[in-house]
């Protein structure tokens, strides 16, 4: 069974302030619709504009919490899940930590006192929406933060951890910290290749990090990049996702197991040299309201049955199940409670 502390995760925590706006908005800050971009100087005095409307919602953001959130909802358990990641000491990063401790995660979050939290700027118009992102104090983590015995004790008492790829642009030295630990402790590892300009750009990094990781996540664009980069000559997410599992390993405790989402397609498990293929929950159309968080809900999903040691099966089938009630709602939200047997 899940018990309290059972799973940790690291990342670059952002605050989405989200907010239904109309077309004057967005030409005064230069934004289009059905985008996603980094901030710039233009943009800075959008997020107080925007935190001051009577329709906003501010929801705790970034890929890994978005997928311990999941995770923790799914589980039902408080306090099974614990999170770290740097937030500034500001209004942002206590709506944060209300948010996350509301959910029932555990948080310790280091606190920049010079760089405010980051955040995820999303603009709706017509349903249609545009995120602009600063990521500001979420690249401030500082490894000494990990290494604190409060910190650290949380490391210790876990059994599985999860870090998305956008925390090697962050602290590499964190990442590999844990990673050693779990392999050591006959731990579970995971990581996500979380975007192509990762396996472009932060390449050596992810390399160094790879033989530890005991489940590799993805979508076919971020396989298919990893396999370009690589230089091995295939377009064919089966191939690849095998590929990546047989990829060295440092501990022979654990074999490693990659599984890649495909939008509306089936998921690709890989595991022993075979590939498996789950079919995903059917959506009509009209009931789709944001792709967003889609990914890292139905990582949520998965690593809630996994933790519990369920089969692999069924982690897809929470994986699937999450991904679904996300994308029925606006942001990486959910209802109360699961409704997954």
């Amino acid at each position: 069974m899940a018990f309290e502390g059972i799973l940790l995760g690291m990342g670059n925590p952002l605050l989405d302030i989200s907010a239904v706006v109309d077309e004057d908005f967005l030409n005064k800050y230069d934004i289009k619709l059905n985008n996603a971009i980094l901030a710039e100087d233009k943009h800075l005095p959008m997020y107080e504009e925007l935190s001051s409307k009577s329709n906003v919602e501010f929801i705790a953001g970034g890929a890994t919490q978005n997928s311990i959130k999941v995770a923790q909802w799914m589980l039902q358990i408080p306090g099974a899940t614990g999170y770290m990641g740097c937030i500034g000491k500001d209004k942002f990063g206590e709506e944060m930590k209300k948010d996350c401790t509301q959910a029932g995660v555990n948080v310790h979050y280091y606190e920049d006192e010079a760089t405010p939290t980051g955040t995820c700027a999303v603009c709706v118009v017509g349903g249609e929406r545009s995120l602009i992102a600063n990521l500001s104090a979420a690249n401030c983590y500082k490894t000494e933060h990990l290494k604190r015995p409060e910190n650290w004790a949380l490391v210790e008492k876990a059994k599985y951890y999860y870090i998305a790829g956008f925390f090697l642009t962050v602290s590499p030295e964190s990442i590999q910290l844990v990673s050693e630990h779990a392999a050591a402790k006959n731990k579970v590892f995971t990581m996500n290749l979380s975007a192509p300009f990762i396996c472009e750009f932060f390449k050596d990094a992810q390399e160094k990090v790879l033989p530890y990781m005991d489940y590799v996540f993805g979508n076919e664009t971020e396989a298919r990049t990893f396999a370009k980069v690589h230089g091995w000559e295939t377009e064919n997410v089966e191939e690849i996702a095998v590929k990546i599992s047989q990829w060295p390993k440092a501990s022979g405790t654990h074999k490693r197991i990659t599984v890649i989402t495909q939008g509306a397609d089936p998921v690709v498990v890989a595991e022993d040299g075979k590939v498996k293929l789950f079919p995903v929950i059917y959506l009509p159309k009209e009931k789709l309201v944001d792709t967003n968080g889609a990914g890292d809900a139905f990582v949520g999903g998965f690593l809630s049955q996994l933790v519990q040691e369920k089969p692999i099966e069924e982690c897809v089938r929470a994986g699937c199940y999450a991904s679904n009630v996300i994308i029925q709602r606006s942001g990486c939200t959910y209802p109360a409670k699961p409704n997954f047997s």
